[in-house]
């Protein structure tokens, strides 16, 4: 499904995009910003492309792309003009500037590489000043507008969906590497454009890694297994985590599940607009120290998701940023003890005007097979 054109609300959010960015400039008296990350470049023009550099001024916008692309940038771009280029990108971007005298020109300076910025910063003319845009860019995106919230929401839902189909057939004997080949194929058939990470199917003592990679080991009873799983779903992406255990749980094993559920549900109900993201880590962890069980908690609380599965804001030990309505972010702490396993759970949480909303609706409390 191509975004824009069957937006999922009937709403075409490049123009607005584009004016926030517009108005921004003007505030900052920058003549032109110089967009090179290709995530970046698809959020200000729709194109879905990996190769390409727009330039966005107070008045005009160019997008250049090599031939493999031009058909599909005229097709998917808007609020720029399109050049097709068959030398190089930047090169080619550079030169237009220079030739519209450009004075002030921002640059993605976390995306440009050391060996590009010498040219950039020579093609410009005599007196033009090149301006780091930080994370100009990241901030529009720290906000989902309607659009992207329904994309979102619709990840999820499938997200969801195979994981209740793929849990039926969780049973020992069964590969790991087998059940993240069965999510991510059930991902295609329910139409993702794919995974959003490589998806983790751990169990047993490997359940302690927080980012172990699916494996040969066959799933065995009377262990704990994590699956951490999400689809990408017109360009942007869910994430979910929900732990399981084969055959019934001593109670060593409950104690320690309804500890991280407890402290899962600290986190949500943390997600308010205007609370610091330190603070939803530090209920998170909180509850856990509660149990003495902090020490086993190896990482954030949370992380922002959208075209990218780590975007901001983080939701770690002291972090100030403040949580704004439309924020999309998860919430997943976890514990991981040495020889015995891991348990996370974790949900894709929209920050909503009115309260937390979770979006990854799969039950917690159906989390053992016996």
């Amino acid at each position: 499904m191509f975004l824009f054109m069957n937006s999922p609300v009937g709403i075409d959010p490049i123009a607005p995009r584009q004016e926030r960015l517009r108005a921004l400039l003007e505030r900052r008296r920058w003549s032109f910003l110089l967009v090179s990350n290709p995530t970046n470049v698809f959020y200000l023009t729709g194109f879905r492309g990996s190769a390409g550099v727009a330039v966005i001024g107070l008045r005009e916008g160019l997008l250049w792309v090599d031939p493999r692309y031009t058909l599909q940038a005229r097709e998917e771009a808007r609020g720029v003009e399109v050049l097709e280029e068959r030398g190089g990108l930047l090169k080619a971007a550079v030169a237009w500037l220079k030739k519209k005298r450009a004075q002030r020109v921002a640059f993605e300076d976390t995306h440009l590489t050391c060996a590009e910025y010498p040219n950039l910063k020579q093609g410009l003319p005599g007196r033009g000043r090149l301006i780091s845009a930080g994370t100009l860019i990241e901030d529009l995106r720290y906000v989902k507008d309607e659009v992207e919230v329904q994309c979102i929401r619709e990840a999820c839902r499938l997200t969801a969906k195979v994981f209740k189909e793929v849990l039926r057939q969780t049973r020992p004997g069964v590969r790991e590497s087998d059940l993240a080949a069965e999510i991510e194929y059930r991902m295609r058939r329910k139409g993702a454009e794919g995974r959003a990470f490589e998806t983790i199917v751990a169990s047993g003592p490997r359940s302690a890694f927080p980012h172990a990679r699916p494996s040969a080991k066959l799933l065995r009873k009377n262990e704990l297994v994590i699956f951490d799983l999400g689809a990408r779903l017109s360009g942007y992406v869910a994430d979910m985590t929900r732990t399981v255990y084969l055959g019934s749980p001593p109670r060593r094993i409950r104690g320690l599940y309804d500890a991280v559920r407890r402290s899962q549900l600290r986190a949500v109900e943390s997600l308010r607009a205007h609370a610091l993201a330190g603070d939803v880590d530090a209920a998170a962890r909180g509850e856990l120290a509660r149990r003495g069980l902090a020490r086993y908690f190896t990482h954030s609380t949370g992380h922002g998701v959208g075209l990218d599965i780590h975007e901001r804001p983080r939701l770690g030990r002291g972090e100030r940023s403040s949580l704004k309505p439309g924020c999309v972010v998860t919430a997943e702490p976890g514990i991981y003890i040495e020889g015995l396993g891991g348990i996370r759970i974790e949900d894709t949480v929209l920050v909503g005007a009115g309260g937390p909303e979770i979006l990854t609706l799969v039950s917690k409390d159906a989390w053992f097979t016996d």
